[in-house]
């Protein structure tokens, strides 16, 4: 199954609606974005907790890794340079950390408050190489955009 971007916005539109605590919305979008397509293997939110250091938040999957320096990885390199990470095979990209060996391509998404201020990363993994498109960066940003956009 794959996801059905439009349908999707109007459910996570109406379950935040009025929420504003960052936690509850990475919770709630992390569980509908993960249930929402079979290429989604782990769908959750490294938060940014100190400078330069991400740490797991809310997810759907197996383990992850409890923290990533900026430094470091896919999730790393999105919180350093701003810019949506698309990745069609982890094996070939520089510094990947395998928090789970069954991953084979990976997008990663900054989550900015509209401020501007960095919050998370929404990193999602799939075990199928090449699972992501730009279309999938581009309409989960939209999505993002208008979760934490708000806040």
């Amino acid at each position: 199954m794959r996801v059905d971007y439009d349908d999707l916005a109007k459910t996570v539109a109406a379950l935040t609606e009025g929420e504003t605590d960052e936690v509850a919305l990475m919770a709630t979008l992390a569980c509908e974005l993960h249930h929402a397509d079979d290429r989604f293997d782990w769908t959750g939110f490294y938060r940014v907790t100190a400078p330069e250091v991400l740490k797991i938040g809310p997810y759907q999957g197996g383990h992850g890794c409890l923290v990533i320096p900026f430094s470091r990885g896919v999730c790393g390199a999105a919180a350093r340079t701003g810019e949506v990470q698309l990745v069609d095979d982890v094996d070939a990209f520089p510094g990947h950390i395998a928090c789970a060996s069954s991953t084979r391509s990976e997008i990663v998404l900054p989550v900015r408050a509209a401020s501007g201020r960095l919050i998370a990363v929404l990193d999602i993994d799939s075990d199928q190489p090449g699972a992501f498109t730009t279309e999938d960066a581009e309409q989960l940003a939209a999505i993002l955009h208008s979760v934490f956009g708000r806040l």
